[in-house]
């Protein structure tokens, strides 16, 4: 669908300030939505909001549905009597500057356990009953996935297929007596669901009221190691013993020589369709549920995906293998027809795109994505990626979550010899086409995405700060030391948030306040 003229901020509620040694959904979650709103932005985009597993990514999460308990605020919790102010001020050795992921898991997974304690001794009756109302609901994914992580609590963490084969492979009797047995377990980990459900819907509605749409992520792939795939074996392709024969990942590209191996179970895309795609229509559902517009990452996969022998180390001796098209978005959008009109989707489409893929996104006019840091190699073939030829219907980036910062890219690129006598640097172009000095060269992405002709525009908040590669949020193809920055409340001083707000105004991207720009532009000239 085409969007109109907006743009807003990419920010992942982990790298909020407060908390418990992590981003939350408490109040500094709020107080970035007014700062949205002050600033102008309509648009917050977060990456996955699953319960992350290894390396602790969001790409890579125990399911499609859950959310992360990690990102419940726990004050809450004292005010509901489930936890003292001396659990909260028990806490200690927990970083304000970064996430430890070890340390945050095992202090808050603690409080959280005995949130649960406190919940079945003194929770009312209104409570227990919106609860239950919210498992009920929840039961055709819930049940599933608690099981799940009870089973691998118990198991010490053990990925599925290292499981006494008859949890495995889910026999009836097993599963029902590990239920009967586990029953608080279980329960816990529904009730950590109940509480993440209880406080992302209020914070999206808080920021829908202030005019500000949140823009989720759905990864085309979902781990191995995850509810999903242990409850759906049938769906993906998988040997007896439930290890993928073939996974997922790109060839050699921009970000590494040998590829990505991702090392995702694939789709059998037969399958699903034999029922209509019902499991991708529940996904997109979900996802709706939570956010006003949803990313599809690796949108190329949908058309073609790189499938890589499971038995290989790196992902260069992969294939193209054909996905499902247009017969997918076809059913997901039959499925939507009585809601809404076009599917509220923005498609990933970064990296080795081909006509077919370009054709798939066109024909259900789907907005792209253009990254500035693309865009100025001095190939004449990177002519598409430079911002004199974006789409109006496209979301233009200074940069992603897998990208470095814009001042670490520039640092970065001012240090590297250009390729030969007679060609320019990337950075040295960049300046070039912006007129810049490149005394900000943040500043300058900043205004040059906003000014754009795209109709979305999206800022990394750490670009917005002027931060350098120590505030990367993803290094692809790094297995550790991703996700963890976060920034601190004053940093978005007045000064800051004028700035931005000012550039906002001034390109259109937020009418409603235009028009006195415009008056008060008007006023100075005849001064």
């Amino acid at each position: 669908m085409s969007f109109t003229r907006a743009s807003g901020i990419l920010l992942h509620p982990t790298s909020l300030p407060g908390g418990v040694g992590i981003g939350d959904l408490g109040q500094a979650a709020y107080d970035f939505v007014d700062f949205l709103e002050e600033t102008g932005q309509s648009l917050w985009q977060v990456l996955p909001l699953g319960p992350t597993g290894y390396g602790d990514s969001p790409y890579q999460c125990f399911s499609a549905f859950a959310g992360n308990p990690l990102l419940i605020c726990l004050d809450p919790l004292v005010g509901s009597g489930f936890l003292t102010q001396s659990d909260l001020a028990s806490i200690s050795g927990l970083s304000v500057e970064s996430v430890d992921f070890g340390k945050v898991i095992e202090t808050k997974i603690r409080l959280l356990a005995k949130a649960h304690v406190g919940f079945i001794e003194l929770a009312d009756e209104g409570t227990k009953a919106d609860y239950l109302k919210f498992t009920e609901q929840a039961a055709w994914w819930l049940e599933d996935y608690a099981t799940f992580r009870a089973i691998k609590d118990a198991h010490n963490g053990q990925e599925w297929t290292k499981w006494e084969p008859y949890l495995r492979d889910r026999e009836d009797k097993a599963l029902h007596f590990f239920r009967e047995n586990h029953a608080v377990e279980i329960s816990c980990h529904k009730f950590w669901q109940y509480l993440f459900f209880q406080q992302w819907l209020a914070l999206a509605a808080y920021a829908n009221k202030k005019g500000v749409r949140i823009i989720g992520d759905i990864p085309i792939f979902v781990a191995h190691d995850s509810a999903d795939v242990w409850a759906n074996p049938q769906l993906f392709y998988l040997d007896k013993e439930g290890n993928p024969t073939s996974v997922a990942g790109v060839p050699p590209d921009y970000f590494s020589e040998t590829g990505q191996l991702w090392g995702n179970p694939l789709y059998r895309w037969e399958l699903m369709a034999k029922d209509g795609y019902q499991w991708w229509i529940k996904r997109i559902r979900a996802a709706l549920s939570l956010v006003d517009i949803v990313r599809l990452d690796h949108f190329r996969g949908f058309e073609k995906y790189w499938a890589v022998p499971a038995t290989e180390t790196t992902a260069v001796n992969g294939k193209w293998e054909l996905g499902p098209g247009a017969d997918l978005f076809n059913a997901i959008k039959n499925a939507f027809a009585d809601e809404a009109g076009e599917l509220p989707i923005i498609a990933e489409d970064l990296g080795l795109i081909t006509p077919e893929v370009d054709a798939l996104r066109e024909q259900f006019n789907f907005p792209g994505m253009r990254v500035l840091q693309f865009s100025f190699g001095t190939d004449p073939d990177a002519d598409k990626l430079k911002p004199y030829s974006f789409a109006r219907n496209s979301v233009v980036y200074t940069g992603t979550h897998d990208n470095d910062t814009t001042l670490g890219w520039f640092s970065m690129q001012v240090n590297q010899p250009a390729d030969g006598d007679a060609k320019l640097t990337e950075q040295e172009f960049a300046i070039k086409y912006l007129g810049s000095n490149g005394k900000e060269l943040n500043w300058d992405f900043i205004r040059l995405a906003l000014a754009s002709v795209a109709d979305s525009a999206i800022i990394p908040l750490q670009d917005v700060l002027g931060c350098g590669s120590e505030a990367r949020m993803n290094t692809p193809a790094r297995e550790n030391g991703n996700w963890s920055w976060r920034f601190r409340a004053e940093q978005l001083t007045p000064e800051l948030r004028q700035r931005l707000a000012d550039l906002t105004e001034i390109y259109g991207r937020n009418r409603a306040r235009l028009s006195k720009v415009v008056e008060s532009i008007s006023e100075s000239i005849s001064e």
